[in-house]
C-alpha cells in the first residue's frame, strides 16, 4: 500500500504540470467576461470576475475562505454573518486555482462567502483519513464565524465523495451536528462519481495520469489495491454509498451530468435520482448528451448558470440583475 500510494503521490505531481488535464477534469481555459461600470445587465453566459477584491484566509494547506464583505458594506459585521449564505464548495481531484475560482465567481455575484474544502487522493485511497478530515471541516463549520450561516453545498466528482463522509458523520452523531445538517438549505452535485468500483478506478487513474496506457496500469493497480484491502476501502465506500442512497439530507438536490461521462454512470445516477424524489427530496437536474466532466460551465455555459440560478432562486436566493437574462 505504501508504494502504491507513494507512486501515485509522484505521478500526480508530474500531472499537475501538464495542462492536458484540464481538458479532463476540469475547465481552466474558460473564458469568463468581466461587468464594468458602464455594463447594466448581461447574459447569463457572463460570470464577472471580483476575486482580486475578496478578501481570502487560508485556514489550512487545503481550506480557503473568501469573503464578499466589499458587496455588503451596508451590513455591520454582526449583520453579514448572520445573514449572508456561505458556500461549501468541494471542488475535483486535481482541480487548479484558476479553475475553481470560476465557480467562486457565480456565487461572489449572488452575495455568497465561500468556503472551500479540496480533497487529496489520499482522503479516498484511504478512508479513514477521508472521514477524520470530513470531521475537521465539520467542526469548522461549527466556529462561530460560520455557526449561524444559512449553508449551501457544491460539490464537483469525488468531492461528493468527501461530503458524504461529513453525512456519515452527520447521521452516526446526530446531536453533535443537528444544526450544522438543518442549516443546510440545498445541496448541488457536479459530475458525481457513481457506479460500480471499475467507475472509481477509472477516476483514480485519470486523476493521476492522461497516458491511456499508463492509465490501464493504474486502473489495474487500483482495483487490486481495493480487493486486498478489501476492509480498509471497498467497506467504507459501500457504508458511504449505502447512506448516500438513503437521502440523509432533505432539502432540495440539484444535479448536473453527461451521459458520456466515463466517471459517472448515467443509469445509476438516474436511479438514484428517482429513490430521493420517493423519499420526499425536490430533486433537479440538467443532463447532456455531450459534456466534460466536472467541466459543464465550459462546455454549457448559458444553460449552466440558467439551471443554476432558476434552482437557487427557489430556495429564496436573490438573483442581481446583471446576472440574468
Amino acid at each position: 500500500m505504501h508504494i502504491l500510494l507513494q507512486n501515485s503521490g509522484i505521478l500526480m505531481l508530474r500531472q499537475r504540470r501538464c495542462s492536458v488535464q484540464n481538458k479532463i477534469l476540469g475547465c481552466d481555459w474558460l473564458q469568463i467576461p468581466r461587468v464594468t461600470p458602464q455594463m447594466t445587465r448581461t447574459s447569463a453566459s457572463a460570470v464577472p470576475t471580483h476575486s482580486e477584491e475578496m478578501p481570502v484566509k487560508q485556514i489550512s494547506s487545503t481550506i480557503t475562505f473568501h469573503s464578499c464583505d466589499n458587496m455588503h458594506k451596508s451590513l455591520t459585521p454582526t449583520e453579514r454573518n448572520a445573514t449572508k449564505p456561505l458556500l461549501l464548495l468541494l471542488p475535483w481531484l486535481g482541480s487548479r486555482s484558476h479553475a475553481v475560482s470560476k465557480y467562486r465567481e457565480v456565487y461572489f455575484q449572488l452575495g455568497f462567502d465561500v468556503l472551500t474544502v479540496e480533497s487529496k487522493l489520499i482522503h479516498f485511497l484511504w478512508p479513514r483519513y477521508g472521514l477524520s478530515y470530513a470531521a475537521e471541516v465539520l467542526s469548522l463549520l461549527q466556529q462561530q464565524t460560520f455557526s449561524s450561516r444559512p449553508l449551501f453545498v457544491h460539490c464537483f466528482s469525488v468531492g461528493g465523495y468527501t461530503f458524504t463522509q461529513m453525512l456519515r458523520h452527520m447521521t452516526e452523531d446526530p446531536q453533535q451536528y443537528a444544526a450544522v445538517m438543518s442549516r443546510i438549505k440545498g445541496h448541488i452535485y457536479d459530475s458525481l462519481v457513481i457506479g460500480s468500483l471499475q467507475h472509481m478506478a477509472v477516476g483514480v487513474a485519470q486523476m493521476i495520469h492522461t497516458n491511456p496506457m499508463i492509465q490501464l496500469l493504474l486502473k489495474r493497480s487500483t482495483m487490486l489495491y481495493f480487493s486486498t484491502l478489501k476492509g480498509c476501502t471497498v467497506d467504507y465506500y459501500d457504508t458511504a454509498v449505502n447512506l448516500f442512497w438513503k437521502a440523509p439530507l432533505k432539502s432540495p438536490a440539484l444535479f448536473f451530468y453527461c451521459e458520456n461521462d466515463v466517471l459517472s454512470d448515467h443509469v445509476s445516477l438516474k436511479k438514484l435520482l428517482e429513490v430521493w424524489r420517493q423519499a420526499g427530496v425536490s430533486v433537479f437536474e440538467k443532463g447532456w448528451k455531450k459534456s466534460i466532466h466536472a467541466g459543464h460551465l465550459r462546455t454549457h455555459q448559458q444553460q449552466y448558470l440558467d439551471t443554476l440560478h432558476h434552482f437557487l432562486q427557489g430556495l429564496q436566493i436573490q438573483i442581481p440583475l446583471k446576472s440574468k437574462l
